[in-house]
């Protein structure tokens, strides 16, 4: 495949995009072709780059690191928490992709390489960012929804992690369907992209199977983790919002009836 042909394929399916996204009236239509052309952009700087990171444990180190912090920004944007929520959420990218990235080196179940270290840290760190974002605007959404079930809760002496903890479980369940799915599907809705390259790259269907699933099971783990990080910090809030406001916010919003404080 050429370049002129990808570049052809890809434009054609932006447009297609971008045709359904303002036929439906969808809000930011331009969105998604952004999201392409951006992209395009990056995976162009990454291919120029990797030629001399994949070969450095340290380099990949250093990448991998750029990554949890590009992620961290993402999920920032994506929820407008508070400045004073980036800490924790880099700590949550970190520990819940570290995890199970120990696991599978340690165990052997991957060879130790820069080359599979980068593959399988970018995966589970992506995986990580989606969860995240997914369980920040679900919890945000079900405190809003959930408000009056909180306040009574709090009015028979409950303390705010308790009054949060049904909206919590439900905002973490949400988070893990996609990855929950993509693995109960693979091998009969999906063909995952680890297996699919595994076997463009010489490896037998049976080695790229095993590096699926250990893919897979990496992938359900950081998002375990994460929603249970998550769950640590933003499942006591200090407030009940009235309307839509950023998760973990301590400003009440501009309406005439004050938000019901339950932080100290």
């Amino acid at each position: 495949m050429t370049p002129f042909v990808t570049i052809v394929a890809v434009a054609v399916l932006a447009a297609i995009t971008l045709a359904v996204v303002l036929a439906l009236r969808l809000e930011h239509p331009w969105l998604q072709p952004w999201a392409v052309l951006r992209a395009v952009v990056q995976l162009g700087i990454l291919s120029v780059i990797l030629g001399g990171v994949i070969s450095s444990r340290w380099l990949v180190a250093a990448f991998l690191a750029v990554m949890v912090i590009a992620a961290t920004w993402v999920v920032y944007r994506r929820l407008r928490v508070d400045a004073r929520f980036l800490l924790p959420i880099v700590g949550t990218v970190m520990a819940a992709s570290a995890v199970p990235l120990v696991v599978v080196f340690a165990t052997g179940a991957v060879a130790f390489s820069p080359r599979y270290l980068l593959a399988l840290g970018g995966i589970v760190i992506g995986n990580t960012m989606t969860v995240c974002t997914l369980m920040g605007r679900s919890l945000g959404a079900l405190y809003l929804s959930q408000r009056d079930e909180m306040e009574a809760w709090l009015s028979i002496g409950a303390t705010p992690r308790r009054s949060a903890l049904q909206a919590v479980r439900s905002a973490a369940s949400t988070a893990l369907i996609p990855s929950t799915d993509q693995t109960r599907t693979t091998g009969i809705v999906t063909l995952p992209g680890a297996f699919v390259g595994a076997v463009f790259a010489g490896a037998s269907p049976i080695q790229a199977a095993q590096f699926q699933i250990v893919v897979l099971a990496a992938i359900l783990a950081a998002g375990a983790l994460t929603a249970a990080s998550f769950t640590g910090v933003f499942g006591a809030p200090e407030v009940l919002p009235l309307d839509e406001r950023p998760l973990g916010g301590r400003r009440a919003p501009s309406v005439s009836r004050a938000p019901h404080r339950i932080g100290p």
